[in-house]
């Protein structure tokens, strides 16, 4: 089955575009969200699969980078590397299944999209609320960091809440161009600087390494801690959720894959050399983020360096709830593709808005951390994981020969089955491990007070 043996299969399509779909030759332009934008004031369709690799690798290898040391330590050198690699393979293979899904549906432009062709209306506003959800908490994480990296570089001068409201006008006014071409160059800077921040941290703790420190191969846990540890790593790869609206934008999305290759092989390789050098190095003790266990003179040149990725990343996130929204308001009017009041208008108050709903969350919300952590577990691990295999079995089953189609390519079929039980797990699980993690936080009072100025 390739990609352009496409059959109508259901009544969604029909009832949310215009016309029956097909993704073959000239016709998918008249399909796309987008459609075709010769005449167009703004042109959403400019990135090279070079330049959606960029803002992929700005996008993902940020703030969860930092945690995977602190995991190595709970689970130990060769499990960490291990599960690093696993999901690194898996998030290509999944990577791969959503790429089809996309090419097959050209009209898809966000996972709503996605979850109206296979579940009908419920299935697209479900879908609709966890990109957007998961969207505007990845905007409040980032902005965190970028806390705490202002925090570090001046030696906490000011109140927490000043550094999250300075790192949020930055997002805001970063994140106001209307095509993600416009956040593409600067996603190379972006990229460059968690790459020479993540060097640089590894030699600073190689030149300051914890004395004393305990680094073992493999650690023994019970379920509970050790599943704590992995979500970092399980959730380092939790970018999925971006990639329609990305590939959406792109010149040719039939080189899709050839950026999802370029991202998942360099997160995976640098992934393991980061938190195994960082963790070989600082031991058992290291902190997440990891650049807070450094001396404070690297910590702050290594936080120095990393701020342009930590801004883009979040001006990444705010950008993408943003549009969620604004296309599916515009979607096939002039507002989408002119220079309107209306248009222009409705997208600086929806991206004012996401900056604004990320910042109040993430300092009016004692419990933010432990809400991006359900999240995560609610929708990233369905969007990354999960979900891919169900577009398959979608695919296969009603433009194929329904089960038959799944007996004749019974190892693919197997392949998604498992996937699909493998996002349910990291759901279910993730969800178990945050509730408890938050329950334990109350007994403990590690619960800060809203809008506080301490970390």
């Amino acid at each position: 089955m390739t990609v352009t043996e496409k059959k109508p299969h259901n009544g969604h399509n029909a009832t949310l575009y215009d016309d029956n779909h097909s993704s073959s030759g000239g016709s998918e332009s008249a399909h796309d969200v987008f459609g075709s934008e010769e005449h167009h004031d703004i042109k959403y369709k400019r990135l090279s699969w070079q330049l959606v690799a960029i803002l992929m690798i700005a996008e993902i290898v940020s703030n969860g980078m930092l945690s995977l040391p602190s995991a190595f330590a709970v689970v130990g050198m060769v499990p960490g590397i291990i599960i690093i690699i696993f999901l690194g393979v898996f998030a290509t293979y999944t990577s791969w299944l959503l790429v089809q899904f996309k090419l097959r549906h050209p009209e898809v432009h966000t996972m709503a999209d996605a979850g109206y062709i296979m579940f009908g209306p419920v299935g697209r506003e479900i879908m609709a609320f966890g990109t957007f959800a998961f969207a505007i908490f990845a905007t409040g994480s980032q902005l965190l960091a970028g806390q705490i990296a202002l925090a570090t570089l001046s030696d906490s001068k000011l109140c927490n809440l000043i550094y999250t409201a300075i790192f949020t006008i930055a997002s805001l006014v970063v994140s106001l161009p209307r095509t993600f071409h416009g956040l593409g160059y600067v996603s190379i800077l972006s990229v460059l600087s968690i790459l020479i921040a993540g060097l640089v941290a590894m030699v600073a703790a190689g030149k300051e390494p914890v004395v004393g420190r305990s680094v073992e191969a493999a650690v023994t846990s019970n379920f509970y801690s050790a599943f704590a540890s992995i979500t970092n790593p399980v959730f380092s790869f939790a970018g999925h959720f971006m990639f329609f609206v990305l590939i959406s934008e792109m010149k040719e999305p039939k080189y899709a894959m050839r950026s999802a290759y370029c991202l998942q092989t360099f997160t995976t390789i640098y992934y393991v050399i980061f938190a195994a050098v960082t963790y070989g190095y600082l031991g058992s003790a290291v902190l997440s983020p990891s650049f807070s266990s450094l001396s404070p003179y690297w910590a702050k040149v290594s936080y120095g360096i990393a701020i342009p990725n930590l801004l883009l990343a979040a001006a990444l996130y705010a950008h993408t709830a943003a549009k969620v929204i604004f296309v599916r308001i515009f979607r096939k009017s002039n507002h989408l593709h002119s220079h309107t009041i209306l248009g222009w208008g409705t997208w600086v108050v929806l991206i004012i808005l996401c900056n604004a709903l990320a910042f109040l969350l993430a300092t009016g919300v004692p419990i933010f951390n432990y809400l991006v952590g359900l999240a995560a577990s609610l929708f990233a691990a369905w969007f990354t994981y999960g979900v891919a295999g169900m577009f398959w079995l979608h695919d296969s089953y009603h433009d194929g020969a329904g089960f038959r189609e799944w007996r004749r390519q019974w190892g693919q079929f197997l392949l998604c089955a498992v996937t699909v039980l493998i996002g349910a797990f990291i759901c279910v699980a993730g969800l178990y491990v945050t509730i408890r993690q938050l329950v334990d936080a109350y007994a403990n009072g590690q619960i800060p007070s809203p809008f506080s100025c301490k970390a």
